[in-house]
């Protein structure tokens, strides 16, 4: 049965009512697949997408069609359980309110030492994909972003290296997106690049349990990593 399969099964079982919250549906994950700690690793994440993804589309006031087209690039849905995750998107867009809770515990799922987990990051980053859709990453986007990575407990040094991925921050861009100091040595800067495109390899996402329609998006983030290395290794080289 394929990873959707169950996801559908799951969504059916706890997302009929609006009365049972999200927070419910995020608990849920656990026990459901409390027998499979891998299929729980996938689906929590795929979960904690469909509702977040909805939850960042309404936070500048409406849902447009690119939010949901960008939606749609990371997740292709098949045919027969496309209802199942509308209910649960449509469920989690209704407003805002409760996105924190959810959240808390999507992140538990790291465990206690969830510091800069890599999956975590990885639902930023698919959520900012969606927020910048409409080609604009709005106030109350950026703040709802922000609160998320706090939850996560994703630092703010760390949390505005991602932003200046899906942002232009001004002239030391490139030096946030590969969170190191203007001013380092150039040794010290081709090492962090060579951190960051190793971290950020498929093979390494995809042993975090995405699914693989989102390695079109970890593609970006490796663009963006390569992009501001290469503008730094520019300025550097004599004129």
């Amino acid at each position: 049965m394929s990873i959707w399969a169950r996801i559908g099964e799951f969504v059916a079982r706890f997302s009929t009512s609006a009365a049972s919250g999200l927070g419910d549906v995020a608990e849920a994950v656990r026990t459901f697949f409390a027998g499979d700690p891998e299929l729980r690793r996938r689906v929590a994440f795929s979960v904690a997408m469909i509702a977040l993804s909805a939850k960042i589309a309404k936070a500048d006031g409406v849902v447009t069609q690119d939010e949901v087209r960008a939606f749609r690039q990371i997740f292709s849905i098949p045919p027969a359980e496309e209802r199942n995750v509308a209910r649960l998107y449509d469920l989690a867009k209704q407003d805002t309110a409760g996105f924190e809770a959810y959240a808390e515990k999507m992140a538990a799922l790291c465990g206690d030492g969830r510091t800069d987990c890599a999956v975590l990051e990885d639902i930023l980053d698919g959520l900012f994909h969606i927020a910048k859709a409409d080609g604009l990453l709005h106030e109350r986007e950026d703040r709802f972003l922000h609160r998320i990575a706090g939850i996560f407990r994703i630092s703010d040094e760390h949390y505005r290296s991602i932003l200046a991925r899906h942002a232009k921050l001004g002239a030391g861009d490139p030096y946030v997106v590969l969170g190191i100091e203007r001013g380092e040595p150039f040794s010290e800067v081709r090492r962090r690049y060579r951190k960051l495109v190793a971290d950020n390899h498929p093979d390494r996402l995809i042993a975090r349990g995405l699914p693989e329609e989102f390695i079109r998006i970890a593609t970006t983030r490796v663009a963006a990593i390569n992009e501001a290395y290469a503008l730094i290794e520019r300025s550097l080289k004599p004129a």
